[in-house]
């Protein structure tokens, strides 16, 4: 090994000096001999709360050995996971997004101090991977992100989206007590995270396309030999990083996130990818906006067939090749960069060299010249309603406009309970405001909302915005990550019950149908809402965080800068 190997083992643990860190080594199981090796930190997110994370001490260890075997020395620790699916819908869920910041700063917190010299994140459910990914950013030491892998499918190919669903339908009286407990009981089998092009899947997809996993470390089944062997291969490549010095800074480039745009376009991916890449850029200091997702927007079409608008899930995905053929298509297209380095120190290209197509007869991935949609169903809207941007979800099914009058809640719990009640009804705009990441705060995820509606049957009947998020698993007529935030006194803040909205997904519009002096006149008669956390975690996250519209990032970023 060169002497950058050990840039930073080396500081604790060489010397005369350092023999007090080498005696608590010891006990740990260190040898004489590990401490002339890099130290390799295996960051686990292990926990039993969620089947996305349950399987992952397995992981953790498979990547020790594959690191031990290359001549490193392995060290696993933890940081957390919290469960979208368990606490969508309450308010156990403003804690999530504020969970991406803590895995960041938890892992930047162990590797600075214990000084390793590369590592091994595993992450499972939504905000593992970019909180992952933003603390790898920052240390900026040779590192390789492991997926945790997908879920297998439900009965009757069933998932964790159909269960909210299923809330939605016993609302409407479509279905039964009995019938929405058969698919709560048989939806989620096992380990895995949730099975569509959901976040989690959506994330894990941009980060390999990115260069930061291993080829095929996305479309991987949980439960299964291949995850394994990418684990240990995970741990060996760390090694060969460090031999060539090759960093994240030198991996996650500005055409590394054009290319992870790209492919959560075509894979018809979760919103929530437009916010975790904006963070994920800024914490390796490369400049990403709402405008680069509008570009290459225009010129990426939608091909995967995927749930949650799409029929199949990524178990199936998995069967037919994952997303490598698809990644040689784009790139034999010319819309993927492939001389951008990977963890394998080879390029894009290289990687893909010899990918074959996917099989004949499949329906999954459509070809190029007979897409889903032409262009990018992620549409960032500007206009009156949102100044500083916001991103809908569009695929076309639902249409690609929509006006109709406001129905206006101030939490998502009230729209919850109006949506099941029948008060929303078709042809409303429903609003769903002070859920940003400062008024929440947290930036919940409207997933229960969203699944109501469509559990109710009125997904192209009704229109959703609001200031907060969506879970990958989320479709329907939606709009979200409207900024100014309603709790900073954006826009969203007056409107009224009965007010036209319209929503244009074709020339990226959000409009409230008021004068800019009607709009003034509000504004300014305008007070905000007292402070939902004054103490704990999230009122910390209260103060710190800045706008969706630049990651929701909590050191320092806000509009305008």
């Amino acid at each position: 090994m060169s002497n950058h190997s050990r840039k930073y083992s080396s500081r604790v643990v060489d010397g005369t000096a350092r023999a007090p860190a080498r005696a608590m080594l010891r006990a740990t199981g260190f040898e004489d001999d590990d401490f002339h090796k890099p130290q390799v930190g295996i960051a686990s997110t292990w926990s039993n709360l969620t089947p996305c994370n349950m399987h992952i001490n397995q992981l953790a260890e498979e990547a020790a050995r594959g690191a031990d075997g290359a001549g490193g020395k392995s060290i696993i620790f933890n940081t957390i996971t919290i469960s979208d699916g368990i606490a969508n819908g309450t308010e156990g869920m403003k804690y999530s997004l504020v969970s991406r910041e803590i895995i960041a700063d938890s892992i930047e917190a162990v590797a600075g101090c214990e000084g390793f010299d590369g590592l091994v994140a595993i992450g499972g459910c939504d905000k593992n991977m970019p909180g992952c990914l933003i603390g790898l950013a920052r240390l900026n030491r040779p590192a390789v992100f492991v997926y945790g892998g997908t879920i297998l499918p439900g009965d009757n190919h069933t998932d964790i989206i159909s269960v909210f669903e299923a809330v939605g339908a016993h609302a409407k009286g479509d279905m039964t007590t009995l019938e929405v407990k058969q698919i709560e009981d048989t939806a989620i089998p096992g380990p895995g995270s949730c099975g569509g092009m959901y976040t989690a899947n959506t994330m894990a997809s941009a980060i390999e396309v990115m260069g930061m996993s291993l080829p095929g470390s996305s479309a991987q089944n949980a439960t299964s030999d291949t995850k394994l062997k990418d684990c240990q291969r995970a741990g060996e490549a760390v090694l060969n990083l460090l031999r060539h010095n090759i960093r994240p800074s030198d991996i996650m480039t500005k055409p590394a996130f054009e290319n992870a745009i790209t492919l959560v376009i075509a894979l018809g991916g979760s919103t929530n990818a437009v916010l975790h890449l904006l963070a994920m850029a800024h914490a390796i200091g490369v400049e990403l906006s709402l405008d680069d997702f509008s570009r290459i927007g225009k010129r990426v079409p939608v091909l995967a067939d995927l749930r949650p608008s799409g029929h199949y899930m990524m178990s199936e995905l998995v069967d037919i090749g994952g997303i490598l053929p698809l990644m040689k298509t784009l790139l034999d297209a010319g819309l993927l960069h492939g001389d951008c380095l990977t963890v394998t120190g080879k390029t894009l290209g290289e990687n893909l060299a010899g990918v074959s197509p996917y099989p004949d007869g499949q329906n999954i991935i459509r070809p190029l010249d007979n897409p889903i949609k032409p262009d990018s169903h992620l549409r960032i809207l500007h206009g009156n309603l949102a100044p500083g941007g916001a991103v809908a979800k569009i695929t076309g099914k639902e249409g690609l406009s929509f006006t109709g009058p406001a129905r206006v809640f101030d939490s998502e719990e009230e729209t919850l309970a109006r949506i099941l009640d029948g008060t929303v009804q078709k042809g409303d705009v429903v609003v769903i405001r002070y859920e940003g990441p400062r008024g929440g705060p947290g930036m919940r995820e409207m997933l229960s909302p969203t699944s109501a509606i469509m559990g109710r049957g009125l997904g192209k009947g009704v229109a959703l915005i609001t200031d907060g998020r969506f879970s990958g698993g989320s479709h329907g007529f939606v709009v979200g990550h409207v900024t100014p935030e309603a709790r900073q006194g954006g826009p969203l803040a007056i409107v009224e019950d009965g007010d036209i909205i319209t929503i244009d997904a074709e020339h990226n519009r959000l409009e409230l149908e008021l004068t800019d002096s009607v709009i003034a006149e509000r504004l300014a008669r305008w007070q905000p809402p007292e402070p939902r956390y004054r103490r704990g975690v999230l009122a910390k996250y209260a103060r710190t965080v800045g706008s969706a519209s630049y990651g929701a990032v909590t050191d320092g970023r806000e509009e305008g800068h």
